[in-house]
């Protein structure tokens, strides 16, 4: 069953006018699968720099409460929640520090720090703040665009969630999140992520949470500063330098060690690395956590870090 949105319910989730207009224009939507397609392809390919920015002031700082002047209603309450686990986590002095950083980043990139806050510490969002801020611009300005699409995408989960419950007459549409339910363990061979179904059936019965997979990554060329398109390994990148979907949608990932693996020297003939894996731990406490891992690539260097 398709559902109807309007543009309010858009730009609750993304505050860029241009966003919620494409969106009203290629709904309806028969799942939040679809929505979310439609999303990362209006925000990355139909949404110029002045909506980035639209949608970027329309977040509260970090710290902070939305201004009903600036943001409605619904999207004040979503940011709210969003920040929770900050706010339960800080102190005086660390919103005050965060509210320092803050304005020195906005100083030197000309825009609030933007960062999908969910679960987050105020100790975790100020190192990540510390972090990004030593990054170029242009670099810069593309982390903040992906995780604005984090935000939205999980605003468009809490949309549907709340749309999608009084039309329920056990006829709904089946979308992946709630047909694909299994547990995975990612499995490297030959180069490429695969899941490994967990055999417990109890578990397996559960319908997930997440919107997305708990494991994601993205290649992004500094040499060039722009995503990087058609890198092969686990998965080939997209337009926006995206990954494929490396594992099912699953409330729960086992620990242990993954490995992402990126085959740069076919990409990058002329670079130093003509292969490059990301090797990293996810421990019994992290679980229910989101793993973003990019890969920033130049010919002759590369670097990654643990984003959400």
């Amino acid at each position: 069953m398709a559902l109807e949105r309007f543009e309010e319910d858009f730009l609750a989730c993304c505050g860029s006018t241009k966003f919620a207009k494409e969106m009203v224009l290629a709904s309806p939507f028969t799942s939040l699968e679809e929505a979310i397609a439609a999303a990362r392809n209006i925000w990355f390919n139909k949404v110029d720099v002045n909506g980035w920015l639209e949608a970027f002031s329309s977040h509260p700082q970090i710290g902070q409460s939305a201004s009903s002047a600036h943001t409605s209603h619904t999207a004040a309450q979503w940011s709210k929640g969003e920040q929770s686990t900050a706010l339960a986590t800080s102190t005086g002095s660390s919103l005050q520090e965060l509210s320092d950083w803050n304005t020195q980043y906005r100083q030197k990139f000309g825009f609030i720090f933007i960062i999908c806050a969910s679960g987050r510490s105020t100790a975790e969002i100020l190192a990540e703040l510390k972090k990004r801020y030593q990054n170029r611009p242009i670099i810069e300005f593309e982390i903040a665009a992906q995780e604005q699409m984090k935000v939205t995408e999980l605003r468009l989960g809490k949309l549907f969630s709340t749309k999608t419950k009084p039309a329920s007459t056990g006829k709904q549409h089946p979308t992946a999140l709630a047909t694909k339910v299994e547990e995975d363990r990612v499995a490297v061979i030959g180069g490429h992520l695969k899941a490994a179904p967990n055999p417990s059936s109890d578990k397996a019965s559960q319908v997930p949470t997440r919107t997305r997979p708990p494991i994601t990554t993205h290649v992004l060329d500094v040499s060039q500063g722009c995503p990087a398109t058609g890198v092969e390994g686990s998965s080939i990148t997209d337009v926006d330098g995206r990954s494929g979907q490396l594992m099912s949608i699953v409330n729960d990932v086992n620990p242990g060690i993954y490995r992402i693996s990126f085959n740069t020297g076919k990409y990058c003939p002329s670079g130093f690395f003509p292969y490059v894996s990301i090797v990293f731990e996810i421990k019994e406490s992290q679980n229910r956590e989101h793993f973003h891992v990019p890969l920033l690539l130049s010919p002759f260097s590369f670097s990654t870090y643990r984003g959400s």
